[in-house]
């Protein structure tokens, strides 16, 4: 079995990590629940809310995602969302347990005559005493520094998939402007939140090395969203073969075995998953979850499906950070 590491590593290998998913399953569970609780109480999970605030005709070809303008998904395009029924979906949102408020509009990039309005809504769910996370696709410098300034907490920006197989997902914006924005993000001094997709068709190799791009990045996301694709009629990926549960928890296993002090989140796709899925993702490490009926425009289990399961397994939702 590979031996432990205790402390956080940033220059794992390709081999390593191929290594590491070869493992017996119930080597690779023991040592990723053994790392869980070197850096986390095991029986806590944090909850996030994730809202789209501007739904639709987003100009990129993510083959994946339903809000794509070169996709037939029949969405509906709306404008950004009015600030009072943002911050009224936020306060639903405390209420039913959340700690964390996500945001996300169908944007290929903020434009400047936005910002205002995106930093306003910012300040007012923050006043809530939420955390605060938006994904408003690439960020320069500025608007960064501008979210930053706005007392943003965590920027989302996935990298999806690995660079070998990206192209194959997307060609409208490139693996390193991806890799730019959350430089920008960083530099700016807001957590970053950066996970991807898994089932979209990819191969074990473009697993490890997307995970090796996460794991070997300057400093790890200090979030992990882990998603299982979402299949949408009208995508390129709407008949792609579904994904084995157990090839799953090997993913969050791995991830929280390379970036021990991350929270990584079990994300799209839970609305799929059976109970037992869930419960050993848990157990591999995953400790955070989107709370709600929705998922932009996809659907996730309700919030009495997903209390049942916490009583059952003994969890309590994680506390936000003073």
């Amino acid at each position: 079995m590979t031996k432990l590491e205790a402390h956080v590593r940033y220059n794992w290998t390709k081999e390593e990590i191929e290594t590491l998913f070869e493992l017996p399953f119930n080597d690779l569970l023991f040592q990723a629940h053994t790392t869980y609780r070197q850096y986390f109480d095991a029986n806590e999970v944090q909850i996030s809310t994730l809202l789209n605030i501007k739904t639709g005709a987003c100009p990129e070809d993510c083959a994946y995602c339903s809000q794509s303008g070169h996709h037939n998904t029949e969405l509906k395009k709306e404008k950004l969302m009015g600030l009072e029924q943002i911050v009224a979906a936020a306060k639903k949102a405390k209420a039913g347990g959340a700690s964390r408020f996500c945001m996300g509009a169908a944007w290929r990039s903020p434009h400047q005559k936005d910002m205002a309005q995106v930093c306003e809504i910012v300040q007012e769910v923050k006043a809530l005493g939420l955390e605060t996370c938006m994904t408003l696709g690439m960020l320069d410098e500025g608007k960064a520094t501008q979210l930053k300034s706005a007392g943003l907490d965590y920027y989302n920006h996935n990298l999806d998939t690995s660079p070998e197989y990206y192209p194959d997902i997307i060609s409208t914006r490139t693996y390193d402007d991806r890799l730019e924005t959350l430089a920008h993000v960083r530099n700016a001094g807001v957590n970053v939140c950066c996970g991807g997709i898994v089932g979209m068709g990819e191969s074990k190799l473009d697993r490890v090395s997307f995970l090796h791009q996460l794991a070997t990045l300057e400093e790890h996301p200090q979030s992990v969203p882990i998603n299982q694709l979402v299949k949408v009629k009208g995508t390129p990926l709407a008949e792609t073969e579904n994904l084995d549960a157990l090839d799953f928890i090997r993913m969050i296993a791995v991830a929280r075995i390379l970036m021990p002090k991350s929270v990584v989140r079990l994300s799209a796709g839970r609305n799929e998953m059976s109970d037992e899925t869930q419960a050993l993702c848990f157990f591999a490490g995953a400790n955070s979850i989107f709370y709600g009926d929705k998922l932009l425009t996809t659907e996730n289990p309700d919030t009495n499906h997903d209390q049942a399961l916490f009583n059952k397994l003994g969890i309590k939702p994680m506390s936000v950070s003073p």
